[in-house]
């Protein structure tokens, strides 16, 4: 298949891809490392779980868009290195970060059908819902060591996982829960005047609301809870729930002109976008076009990130999609870009986009 067939974002997204693998990814190890260049692993002084999490997404990405064997093989093997390396076990500390393994192992599991995928779902699932208790009103907390402390990034996600596997296995309960989980987010974490999610509450002890934390992560991931409801249920309240507060975050955070979504900076920060770009694109996609200021953004935004934020042969990026990427990069923002490309491939293929507004 030559090039103009291919088409530009799919071959974007490929050279993303391989970039992932051939800088990041450390066979000793069945891991990507943190960062490149990362002579001999030195980089892993950490296990950053979530991260690792999103790379298996975006691996589960490739796999869907192209069938390839190759992304169904690396899954295999990092999900192996993956649970040796967090002790044999699947359970940690943080919730979100439960969240979002659940989420990549069911994702992995509808793609490919192996069974050991649904088992680690499943049984994060169990671990996942102990964090829900009435401290705040109800809400699942953060981690296990503070559970007075909810945010959106232990809720909103845990409200799609529950919605996607009620979709995906057919329990009622577990539509209950994203419903109940929803409704918990909303009331307390979601701006009733605008639509703007905030980050969390009670977090110092006191109550208070971290409404000055304003990051995209947050946004996506209630916007996504919506759409999964809305797939559900028919109900037009949450695709009215979800366009709101796409329409609040991209005019707080994305620049009015070029529409570029904000530098989060490296670390935990660099993957914020990424999520952000993932559920927005699911929104725009279930809206059949009706969120096209939406699926625009993404599109003004991938543009950006090719010809201004990327780098090297295999392509590295910045945290600023404007500019070039200059030294360590990390694997979170890698991860961030990848999902652009690959929700550009999704969005065109959709007609949401064209290929000559990209290119």
């Amino acid at each position: 298949m030559n090039q103009a067939e291919h088409g530009i974002w799919e071959n974007r997204a490929d050279d993303a891809q391989a970039a992932l693998g051939g800088l990041f990814w450390n066979e000793s190890i069945g891991m990507y490392n943190i960062e490149t260049p990362c002579p001999d692993g030195a980089c892993n002084t950490i296990f950053h779980y979530w991260w690792m999490a999103h790379a298996a997404d975006v691996l589960t990405d490739g796999y869907l868009r192209t069938g390839q064997e190759a992304y169904a093989e690396r899954l295999s093997v990092f999900f192996d290195g993956l649970l040796a390396r967090n002790g044999g076990v699947w359970p940690n500390e943080l919730y979100d970060d439960m969240e979002w393994m659940a989420l990549a192992w069911l994702r992995a599991y509808q793609a490919t059908g192996a069974a050991k995928y649904k088992e680690a779902a499943l049984l994060l699932w169990e671990d996942i819902k102990t964090g829900w208790n009435e401290h705040m009103g109800g809400g699942i907390a953060w981690q296990k060591s503070q559970l007075d402390y909810k945010n959106t990034p232990a809720n909103a996600p845990a409200a799609i996982l529950a919605a996607r596997l009620h979709q995906a296995f057919g329990s009622e309960s577990d539509l209950a829960w994203a419903v109940k989980i929803y409704e918990w987010q909303k009331a307390n974490l979601v701006d009733p005047a605008t639509g703007f999610v905030w980050d969390g509450m009670n977090r110092l002890g006191d109550g208070q609301i971290d409404k000055h934390w304003k990051f995209t992560y947050c946004q996506g991931v209630f916007i996504g809870a919506a759409v999964e409801l809305y797939r559900i249920t028919s109900d037009d309240r949450y695709l009215a729930d979800a366009s709101r507060s796409a329409s609040a975050s991209l005019a707080e955070l994305a620049h009015p002109s070029t529409k570029l979504l904000p530098d989060e900076e490296t670390g935990d920060g660099g993957l914020f976008k990424g999520i952000y770009v993932r559920y927005l694109t699911e929104l725009a996609l279930e809206s059949r076009g009706g969120e096209q200021t939406v699926a625009d953004t993404l599109a003004a935004n991938a543009k950006l990130l090719w010809e201004q934020g990327k780098a090297g042969e295999p392509v590295l990026f910045s945290p600023d999609w404007s500019a070039k990427p200059e030294g360590v990069v990390t694997l979170s923002v890698q991860l961030s870009a990848a999902m652009l490309l690959e929700a550009a491939t999704r969005l065109n293929a959709a007609g949401l986009i064209g290929e000559e507004a990209l290119a």
